[in-house]
């Protein structure tokens, strides 16, 4: 039955003009000019569908500005883009959801230099021909690490499985079901073992396994045994796990393989910082492991990508293995590798790689940070607590201060403080009640405009 509309909502109706009138205006122009004529054809035509139903309850026709304003409100949401750059006010350093390690200033550098333009990613200058992009970078690790060579793909969950995949293929992988694991982003050890075709050995407890679970285990089908570093939780209690140096002596008794999935992978002793420990890289190389795994964009503060590193002879073999290319890292995260772990190099680690710049920033330099916010826009500083996150060191802390903002609705002000679309995004906490933002994982560079975001947020002007 067709809807019966009175006499004068008839009319407004009739006065709608048609898309193809309105892309002939001059309003339009710029519109297409910006966006493209069919994508500001379909955003008139959401509109015009809008300003029906609005006249069918009763509305008014809208003027030919309020059309083309409408619109370009439509166009720039459809062409907002999601993936953009935030502050992170959390006080946690390596954010799973906001990008984990931020880079150096020379990082960015390297990248926008090799991005620019073309590159020797995978040429020699001093022959004139093809090269190996794995050269570009090899030598570093190996000076950093010890190892005797390198390899680097696009993550850490691609290291251990390509090591898996062409070096125990088939064959049986030993390891402790305290290290059975599950890392942010669904990196269950369990079935990364399993996807590569090595058949996983589970020994010991879930708080207690010994060297002679691992003896006790080894078959002639054995390939390797296998640790990885809990880096994503923490057990209390009675545990137990065997040294390192020695699975790897008992692996030479027995001629197999040590796999040391570390993960995190840092470089530095983070006891240093008032941490507990983390094995380094270093510790794992020195203690005689085959070959050990580890990620670039957490405790190393570099891009996103999985560095192999370890005895000469099997890092071969991996980079001679058909998934390589595959898992291959890419020139932009590349060259922003090269200049992070120059940073180890040079010696300048604190005060240029981003998160070890908050990891060691001390805690008076962040309460003047947290004073100077409260100055400007009001709450108090507390002290509080940072975190490292990333599934690296679970359950450490680092004391900190933070700006508290007492408002009427925490949850309210927290959501207009990450969706806005005028300022950059402000991503905070709520605790007891609170808004808490942590100066430790604001960059250097950012507080005027965090301050700007928060003042359009709490209705204070804008400077």
């Amino acid at each position: 039955m067709t809807e019966q509309y009175s006499d004068s909502i008839r009319a407004n109706l009739r006065l709608l003009p048609s898309i193809d009138r309105l892309l002939n205006e001059a309003n339009a122009a710029d519109l297409v000019a910006h966006y493209g004529r069919e994508p500001v054809r379909d955003a008139l035509r959401i509109v015009l569908d809008a300003a029906r139903e609005w006249i069918r309850q009763g509305g008014q026709p809208p003027n030919s500005n309020e059309f083309f304003q409408t619109a370009l409100e439509v166009l720039n949401r459809q062409f907002a883009p999601t993936f953009r750059p935030v502050i992170n006010a959390t006080g946690v350093i390596l954010h799973p959801q906001l990008g984990r390690a931020p880079l150096s200033d020379a990082a960015q550098e390297a990248i926008l230099a090799v991005a620019s333009g073309y590159s020797t990613l995978d040429y020699r200058l001093d022959a004139g021909k093809r090269g190996n992009r794995e050269t570009h970078v090899e030598e570093l690790i190996k000076s950093l690490t010890g190892a005797e060579a390198a390899l680097v793909v696009n993550t850490n969950a691609a290291a251990v499985m390509l090591t898996l995949v062409a070096l125990a293929q088939e064959r049986e992988t030993i390891l402790s079901r305290g290290q059975l694991g599950e890392s942010d982003g669904g990196f269950r050890v369990p079935e990364i073992v399993s996807r590569s075709g090595a058949k996983l050995v589970e020994v010991g407890t879930t708080n207690c396994t010994t060297i002679t679970d691992y003896v006790e285990a080894i078959t002639p089908q054995t390939a390797l045994l296998m640790r990885v570093q809990a880096a994503a939780f923490k057990q209390i209690g009675f545990t137990e796990q065997p040294p390192l140096k020695e699975l790897v002596s008992l692996a030479r008794e027995h001629n197999i393989l040590v796999l040391d999935d570390l993960g995190s992978g840092t470089l530095l002793d983070t006891a240093r910082y008032g941490l507990k420990h983390e094995p380094t890289v270093q510790e794992s190389i020195e203690a005689g492991v085959d070959v050990v795994t580890f990620s670039g964009d957490k405790l190393l503060g570099g891009p996103q990508s999985g560095v192999i590193a370890g005895k000469k002879a099997l890092i071969d073999k991996l980079k001679q293995h058909m998934l390589t290319r595959a898992m291959r890292i890419d020139k932009l995260r590349l060259a922003a590798l090269i200049a992070t772990l120059n940073h180890y190099r040079l010696g300048n680690v604190e005060t240029q790689i981003p998160v070890w710049r908050m990891i060691s920033m001390p805690a008076e330099q962040i309460r003047q940070r947290a004073e100077s916010w409260a100055a400007e826009v009001g709450g108090d500083v507390i002290a509080s607590d940072s975190v490292i996150g990333g599934s690296s060191l679970p359950d450490e802390v680092l004391p900190t201060f933070a700006l508290a903002l007492t408002v009427s609705d925490p949850t309210d002000v927290a959501a207009r403080l990450r969706k806005q679309s005028q300022l950059q995004p402000v991503i905070t906490r709520i605790n007891g009640g609170r808004v808490l933002l942590d100066p430790r994982t604001v960059l250097l560079g950012q507080d005027a405009e965090l301050l700007r975001t928060l003042r359009l947020v709490l209705g204070l002007s804008v400077l």
